[in-house]
């Protein structure tokens, strides 16, 4: 954790506003540090054992934040995005402007992202060198062909040349009029594939 920062910097990432209108909290008594009234924001403090409080709410520090979000179809999985929402709109009372979404799913993909502000996991989640399988279910209409599975552990080369890794396939369901139903776990994902 972060030995010394300013007071301004420390509220603000923690959602309790503007540096200019924590500027103004402090010169109006609302903050505390160390159950001490604190006027002055740009005060360095240590986030590690300094109290400090909010109109006499205690507002602790947390460095990183995680969330578990189910995505639904409509949702871009984009921090901004001046036609659709966001994943980011959809996490109520959001407090940080430094969280992003691990990956992507299409506009109408719908599943579980992780939302954090923490780099290294992400970078971790998603470097292709760490080997972390993506798990995909897949509604498939009519059948999926009777070597699917043994085609997709081999690896598959898409339509521009691309090869995937090997991959896993559980058939979930095959065929008939509700059509089939796939969970894949892949370490290899290009724009679009799952479609």
């Amino acid at each position: 954790m972060k030995e010394l920062m300013r007071l301004d910097k420390y509220l603000t990432e923690m959602g309790q506003g503007t540096r200019s209108q924590i500027k103004e909290m402090a010169r109006k008594g609302r903050i505390t540090v160390n159950s001490v009234t604190e006027k002055k924001s740009d005060r360095k403090i240590s986030p590690s054992s300094d109290v400090v409080a909010v109109d006499g709410r205690i507002v602790a520090y947390a460095e990183y934040e995680y969330y578990m979000l189910h995505k639904p179809e409509g949702v871009v999985s984009a921090t901004e995005d001046r036609r659709h929402r966001t994943v980011l709109d959809l996490i109520t009372g959001r407090m940080r402007d430094d969280l992003f979404p691990v990956g992507r799913l299409d506009i109408d993909t719908e599943g579980l992202l992780l939302i954090t502000n923490d780099g290294d996991l992400a970078h971790r989640l998603l470097s292709p060198k760490k080997h972390v399988d993506k798990v995909y279910y897949a509604k498939i209409e009519g059948m999926l062909p009777e070597d699917a599975k043994e085609r997709m552990a081999a690896g598959l080369t898409l339509s521009d040349g691309t090869e995937t890794l090997p991959a896993d396939l559980e058939i979930v369901r095959r065929g008939g009029a509700a059509g089939s139903c796939s969970r894949s776990a892949l370490r290899f994902m290009k724009e679009n594939f799952i479609r």
